[in-house]
C-alpha cells in the first residue's frame, strides 16, 4: 500500500507539472493579456499612452520576459508557496482564494447532501420496480440533468421567479444577502437561505441525474447477480434482500464517487455563481480568466488540478477499503 501511494504521488506531480506548462501556454496564448485591457481602458479614457508607459507597465506585471521565463518563475513562486498577487483583486492571490473558497463550498456541500437525498432512494426505486413508472421518471430526469444547461436553466427559473424579471417574481435574483437591509442572527441565516433557494435547485437538480443513473445501473447489476438470487430462493423477503444485501454493495461505487467530487466542492460552480452573480471564488476565477490575470488564474486552476488529482487517488484507496476483493497496488 505504502509503494502504491508513493508511486502515485510521483506520478501526480509529472502530472501537475504537465498540466502547469499547458496552462501558463493557453493563458499567454490569450489575444489580449492584462496589460493590453488596461491600456485599452487609458486610451478609452481619453489619456495619450506611450511606449514608456507600455514598457513600463509590462515590467510592473512581471510580463516583459519570455514566456519561459515568467513560467520558471510562477513556479519557483508557486512551489514555495508564494502564488502572487492577483493582476484584477490587487491582493495576494492565496488571501483571494482562502476568503471566497470557502462560499462555494458551503454552497456545494449542501447541494451534494440534497443530491444523496434524492438520488439514492429514487435510484434504488427505479432498479427495483423497472420499466414502471418512477423508472421512466427517473430516466426523464436523468436526461435534463445530463442535457441543460447550467447558464440557460438558471436563466429560465429566474424568468419565471427571480425579482426584477417580470415573472412572477417571489426569489432573489442575485447575492447571498439583501443590500437595503440590515440583519443579524437567525434572521440574516433565512435571508441567506432566501437568497439561495434558486441557485441551490440549480446545482441539485442538473447534477442529481447521474447519480441516480449511476445508483439505478449499479443497483439492477447487483439484483441480478447469483448472490441475490440465492437469498431470495432462501426466502427472504424483497425489502431483506433489496436494502440488506444488495443496498450495501451498491453503494461501494458512490463511496468512490464522494473523493471524485472535491474539486466541485473547493472550486465553485462557476457558471451558476455567474448567472445568480454569487461572491463564491468560481465567480472571482471567471472575471480573473476573462481579464488575464496569470497569477489567479494559473493558481485557481493548479489548486483545482491538486484537488483532482487527490480526489482520484482518495477514490481509489477508499474503493479498495470498502471492498475488500479489490486489492490495492496489485
Amino acid at each position: 500500500m505504502f509503494k502504491y501511494i508513493v508511486k502515485r504521488l510521483l506520478l501526480s506531480i509529472l502530472i501537475l507539472l504537465g498540466i502547469s506548462i499547458i496552462l501558463y501556454v493557453l493563458i499567454r496564448l490569450m489575444p489580449d493579456d492584462f496589460v493590453s485591457k488596461q491600456i485599452q481602458n487609458i486610451i478609452a479614457g481619453g489619456s495619450e499612452v506611450t511606449q514608456d508607459m507600455i514598457d513600463a507597465l509590462y515590467e510592473a506585471y512581471g510580463l516583459n520576459g519570455t514566456w519561459a521565463e515568467g513560467y520558471i518563475k510562477w513556479l519557483g513562486n508557486f512551489v514555495t508557496g508564494n502564488w502572487g498577487d492577483s493582476f484584477v483583486y490587487a491582493r495576494p492571490v492565496a488571501e483571494v482564494i482562502g476568503q471566497y473558497m470557502w462560499i462555494s463550498f458551503g454552497i456545494s456541500v449542501v447541494s451534494l447532501i440534497f443530491q444523496f437525498l434524492i438520488a439514492i432512494p429514487l435510484g434504488v426505486t427505479a432498479a427495483t420496480h423497472q420499466y414502471g413508472v418512477v423508472d421512466y421518471t427517473v430516466t426523464v430526469l436523468v436526461i435534463i440533468g445530463i442535457s441543460l444547461p447550467a447558464f440557460f436553466f438558471g436563466k429560465f427559473l429566474l424568468t419565471i421567479f427571480g425579482k426584477g424579471y417580470g415573472g412572477l417574481e417571489i426569489l432573489p435574483s442575485s447575492g447571498l444577502t439583501d443590500p437595503s437591509q440590515t440583519l443579524t442572527g437567525f434572521a440574516k441565516f433565512v435571508d441567506l437561505i432566501y437568497h439561495l433557494i434558486l441557485p441551490m435547485f440549480v446545482l441539485t437538480i442538473l447534477s442529481v441525474g447521474g447519480l441516480m443513473r449511476h445508483t439505478r445501473t449499479n443497483m439492477l447489476e447487483v439484483l441480478n447477480s447469483d448472490y441475490i438470487r440465492t437469498a431470495r430462493a432462501k426466502g427472504l423477503s424483497e425489502k431483506k434482500v433489496v436494502y440488506k444485501h444488495a443496498f450495501r454493495n451498491t453503494m461501494i461505487p458512490l463511496v468512490t464517487m464522494l473523493a471524485g467530487t472535491l474539486p466541485g466542492l473547493f472550486g465553485g460552480a462557476m457558471i451558476t455563481e455567474q448567472v445568480f452573480n454569487i461572491p463564491g471564488i468560481g465567480n472571482k476565477a471567471y472575471r480573473a480568466m476573462i481579464d488575464g490575470d496569470i497569477p489567479f488564474t494559473m493558481s485557481y486552476n493548479m489548486f483545482i488540478s491538486i484537488m483532482t488529482v487527490v480526489g482520484v487517488l482518495l477514490s481509489d484507496l477508499a474503493y479498495g477499503l470498502v471492498d475488500p476483493r479489490v486489492k490495492i497496488g496489485k
